[in-house]
């Protein structure tokens, strides 16, 4: 009981000082334990993986522009592509909006200086909800979050129709086939 009234203590203290705020934030997220994983407890790790490259049509044209992402799951909830905004080869496309595949959903091509013109297309699909650089991406664009993963590590009800249900996993191998 001391325990959780010091916590309880502190807690209103640093609220009421505006220290402590409600917002939304990417977390690592256990699905096992339905809770939220500190930083300083996730072991990071680099691993080989495999670059996909995805065409999304441009709306209005009978061009694509190709994104290369690790994580083809990840495009149903994609909520821009970003170009480098020094890169000639996409600076014509800007403010123009491509129709994510699968997604059958417009979204905006913008610039932003985390694309980098010399890593594999020099566009990046833009999912602020999954990825921490998207979602500074998202900040400054002022794009929204969409999360379609759920509290239980599966694919909610807010994705298509047949993504729904399926693991992280799963949705990843449906997509590339």
């Amino acid at each position: 009981d001391r325990y959780v009234r010091a916590v309880q203590e502190a807690f209103i203290h640093y609220a009421r000082k505006g220290l402590i705020y409600r917002g939304k934030r990417i977390v690592s997220w256990c699905p096992r334990c339905a809770s939220s994983i500190s930083d300083l407890e996730v072991k990071h790790e680099d691993q080989d993986g495999i670059v996909y490259f995805i065409q999304y049509p441009i709306v209005g044209d009978n061009r694509f522009i190709e994104v290369a992402t690790v994580r083809p799951e990840t495009m149903l909830w994609d909520t821009a592509v970003a170009v480098d905004p020094k890169d000639e080869r996409h600076r014509d496309l800007v403010g123009k909006k491509v129709l994510l595949p699968i997604a059958d959903r417009e979204i905006p091509i913008i610039a932003d200086q985390a694309a980098e013109a010399s890593l594999f297309t020099g566009v990046v699909k833009v999912t602020p909800a999954h990825d921490h650089s998207d979602a500074e991406i998202g900040v400054r664009h002022h794009l929204p979050v969409l999360n379609v993963i759920g509290e239980d590590g599966k694919i909610s009800d807010q994705a298509p129709e047949p993504y729904r249900g399926l693991t992280v996993n799963e949705a990843r191998e449906k997509i590339i086939a």
